[in-house]
């Protein structure tokens, strides 16, 4: 058929081509395939609430609907100060709408029991891997509230109306408030307590409708103004009478602008504070677009800015996806440059090789649009699939080609088209069998689950489009093209083949008259291999070079955000002095404004901006990490530990931790869990390549701890809520309604002048004001103590755990994961209810290993019944099958 509508063919082939550019233009382009899970995220926050406060009245009881969602595989909990962060995983293939819709359900079901203080919900439509672009706010005279300001109002809703733009994430900086702060005199002369003043301006700040009123034949609308706008509106607002005399918030309290209590901050290279924004993408966007959206939008933003106001970015996924991109592109371009020169060189003849070499773009063209309609994005992977394959593309394009030229020059006066024909059907069965043989090679691949499918199918989907592709035209463009372009010719055979064929000839006849020692030297071979096989490292998947470093830092647990700004800043200052690769640090603090990555204030995450390499004095990431570690470690009690941005957040979406391998204790009591946690973090930092191992979970910290006594507080008329309600608005503050501005929303916060500087020592002769309106000291109804506590709680399928998270280097994870087991194997038997279970990346190793170790047989299976259909005989077929372990 493709010979006798050559026309044809070649106007499909044309089509294809338009189509596959067509294609490889809209194909969307990451640095890695879609590698996350179905997975829903819930942040909640409870201003004021201690982490293990937080797990019972907010987490366990949220635990208990949750559990029990269909398609489920694994729930992850973090209580931390003031903040609940639970992830379900959901099988493969849930859609992420329904998943959303039964967390939703259950959440709402279950909010009702949640103290009044705790608000939040889903978090946006994400991944881990969904951090894209992140940039500082700098230069100008803005103050810290004034850029915190400009991201919250300006920037964010800009960027959110960006297509993909799933959020734009915010730390650093103040958020502005109107802060009400009592006096506490005067509050004790007049009687008035924190709960007369919080119900004051919750009554009296509301704009309403009532309604309409008829007048003639038209209708007004009736509206009441009653909010408040001012800071002057706010301190006019009368609290009650007392003596004949009007007392008013001002007479009462202070009113000035504050700043919400914050949970983490932002530094920038050791200079002081910043504000960040971080641009989460919408989970399944195209990343490159995502990117290049923002930058425009900022371009824009850019004039209406603040003089002197610039946005720097620090991280920008874009480059890295460049990077890789281009890194498979060259490898690609290499690749078909070498194939083309062998050609030539091994055919000997322009028009031959010619019509070989048109069958690469076309293949790869073909592959970009199978590669669309199955939803693939050219990635990493994919696109080294198709590298790995263009090897093989010509394969079956050179068998046809070569016996159409042998052909050809054996029957020259012959019908081009049928000597063409003959010469194409000759080696179609086997052509066909021979590609289908590499095909199968790969369907293994294509077994795999979980991460290691994810990753690992999209090559051998672009490997066997690739094969599959490339057989189609060789069937059908290649005669055709042969028919238009090749010539009979008297000699076809090349210089080379006519060196190389004698050498192999006298090669092969030395090899047949010495079968024993053939036999003994590749059997040999073999148990060299074998050896070989299990002296080798094994790991998942090759370290990737991002670009980028990030540090991570952990000091003690009860460090205040002050002490831990100061500590990053002395960092950043330090690493910028005695390590020149490193440009810029930008240091993320805590937690940030959505929760997606709650940290404690003893958590850093420092991003280091790096020199172009060739400014390096080093030769690769290791030495320069090995630089930052050893200036680390002038500071005593910070442990530091690296990973790059991908790498960290993909080390979380497996364990719930960061850490090449992540070590958990499971059990009911946090003590023991600690203490087991602790032998086990030493057992494992003798381990040879553990570079980092430390405890990330359920670390102590000190509390100071009020003992409210029901009996002695109902003396003075108070009881226990009223008490800790008041705790709070005195030092974490409480919010008691907002003001509406153009363009914004202020929130009017009530916290006493104590916050700034209670004295723990003098905690208990804290005043508090009965409904009576007498004083009572906190230490006449309660003890006043310093316990230790729980810094954070970490929790899976409704269980409390501990984890050890160590970071490999200078060896290969599996075989470090192996002497970890033995180590803490040799620590003995754990106590009764007490569980460990180790995690990590190498899971997925062992997971691929295991699915391999099935399906490759099955693959070799497949294939000598191919060969058999093809050969018609079982000694042929085993014969070829036999290079297989000689091939190892």
């Amino acid at each position: 058929f493709s010979l006798t509508q050559r026309v044809f063919i070649l106007g499909l082939a044309l089509l294809l081509a338009i189509s596959g550019l067509y294609a490889s233009a809209k194909l969307p382009i990451d640095a890695f395939p879609e590698i996350a899970p179905t997975q829903v995220k819930i942040i909640l926050k409870a201003p004021g609430m201690t982490p293990e406060e937080v797990e019972s009245r907010v987490v366990r009881p949220l635990e208990m609907e949750l559990l029990g969602i269909p398609d489920q595989t694994i729930m992850r909990a973090k209580a931390k100060y003031a903040i609940a962060d639970i992830t379900i995983d959901f099988k493969e293939g849930t859609d992420i709408y329904w998943a959303r819709q039964q967390v939703s359900e259950r959440l709402t079901a279950v909010s009702s029991d949640f103290p009044e203080t705790v608000t939040g919900g889903l978090a946006p439509i994400s991944t881990a891997l969904s951090e894209v672009f992140m940039f500082t706010i700098e230069g100008g005279d803005l103050t810290l509230e004034q850029r915190r300001s400009l991201l919250d109002w300006v920037i964010r809703p800009a960027l959110r109306t960006l297509p993909g733009v799933a959020d734009v994430n915010a730390l650093g900086g103040r958020v502005r408030t109107f802060e009400v702060v009592p006096n506490e005199a005067v509050m004790t002369t007049t009687g008035i307590s924190l709960a007369d003043i919080r119900a004051t301006l919750e009554n009296n700040n509301r704009n309403d409708g009532a309604g309409r009123i008829s007048e003639g034949e038209e209708a007004l609308v009736v509206r009441s103004i009653g909010a408040t706008e001012t800071e002057n509106d706010i301190g006019s607002l009368v609290v009650r009478e007392v003596d004949g005399q009007v007392l008013r918030i001002r007479d009462v309290a202070s009113v000035r602008t504050g700043s919400l209590t914050r949970y983490g901050s932002v530094t920038r290279d050791g200079a002081g504070e910043a504000v960040e924004g971080i641009v989460v993408a919408l989970r399944g966007a195209d990343a490159r677009t995502v990117v290049s959206g923002v930058e425009k939008k900022l371009e824009e933003l850019q004039t209406s800015l603040p003089e002197g106001v610039k946005i720097e970015v620090f991280y920008n996924r874009s480059d890295l996806i460049e990077k890789a991109v281009w890194t498979v592109t060259e490898a690609l371009l290499i690749a078909a440059a070498l194939v083309v020169v062998l050609l030539v060189i091994f055919l000997g003849d322009l028009r031959a090789a010619l019509v070989v070499t048109l069958i690469l773009p076309a293949s790869a063209l073909a592959t970009f649009l199978l590669m669309k309609m199955f939803g693939l994005s050219a990635n990493l992977m994919s696109l080294g699939g198709l590298a790995i394959a263009i090897g093989m593309i010509v394969d079956g394009a050179i068998v046809v080609t070569e016996n159409a030229v042998e052909r050809l020059h054996e029957n020259p006066r012959a019908s081009k088209l049928h000597v063409i024909y003959r010469a194409a059907s000759e080696v179609a069965l086997p052509t066909a069998a021979g590609i289908f043989i590499i095909c199968l090679v790969f369907v293994p691949l294509l077994t795999l689950q979980g991460l290691e499918g994810k990753l690992f199918a999209p090559v051998a989907l672009a490997i066997v489009f690739a094969l599959g592709s490339a057989l189609l035209l060789a069937c059908t463009l290649i005669p055709v093209l042969a028919s238009y372009l090749l010539k009979s010719s008297s000699n076809h055979e090349t210089l080379l083949m006519r060196i190389i064929t004698p050498a192999y000839r006298r090669l092969l006849a030395g090899v047949l008259r010495m079968p024993v020692v053939i036999y003994a030297a590749a059997a040999i071979s073999v148990v060299f291999a074998v050896l070989a096989y299990t002296a080798t490292g094994k790991t998942f998947m090759p370290a990737m070079n991002e670009g980028s470093v990030v540090m991570q830092l952990a000091a003690l647990p009860s460090i205040n955000l002050n002490q831990s700004e100061a500590d990053a800043m002395r960092a950043q200052a330090a690493i910028l002095e005695k390590v020149p690769e490193v440009e810029h640090i930008v240091g993320r603090i805590g937690s940030d404004e959505l929760g997606l990555d709650p940290m404690g204030l003893n958590e850093s995450d420092m991003f280091l901006e790096l020199a172009p390499r060739e400014e390096w004095r080093g030769p690769d990431t290791e030495w320069l990490v090995g630089e930052v570690r050893n200036v680390m470690d002038e500071f005593v009690g910070i442990e530091s530990s690296f990973t790059q941005p991908i790498e960290m957040r993909v080390s979380e979406m497996l364990t719930g931790s960061r850490g090449d391998l992540a070590i958990k204790i499971f059990g009911a009591d946090s003590a023991e869990l600690a203490d087991l946690a602790g032998r086990i973090e030493r057992a494992v930092a003798e381990v040879p390549g553990a570079s980092d191992v430390f405890t990330a979970s359920n670390d102590v910290s000190e509390y100071l701890q009020v003992d409210i006594d029901p009996v002695r507080a109902g003396r003075f008329g108070l009881d226990v809520i009223s008490i800790q309600d008041e705790l709070r608005a005195r030092l974490e503050g409480v919010t008691a309604g907002e003001v509406i501005e153009p363009g914004r929303r202020t929130p009017i916060v009530i916290r006493a002048d104590q916050n700034d500087g209670a004295d723990a020592f003098d905690f208990g002769n804290l005043l508090l004001v009965n409904s009576q309106g007498q004083t009572v000291r906190l230490s006449d109804v309660a003890n006043v103590s310093r316990v230790a506590g729980l810094a954070s709680v970490a929790r899976e399928n409704g269980q409390r755990y501990a984890v050890v998270q160590a970071f490999v280097s200078g060896r290969d994870l599996v075989g470090f994961v192996a002497d970890a087991q033995a180590a803490v194997a040799a620590m003995g038997s754990l106590p009764a209810g007490y569980t460990l279970e180790f995690g990590g990346e190498f899971e997925n190793q062992r997971r691929a290993s295991a699915r391999l170790s099935l399906m490759v047989p099955l693959s070799l299976g497949l294939i000598f019944i191919v060969l058999f259909a093809t050969l018609r005989s079982l000694r042929q077929a085993a014969l070829i099958l036999l290079n297989i372990p000689f091939a190892l």
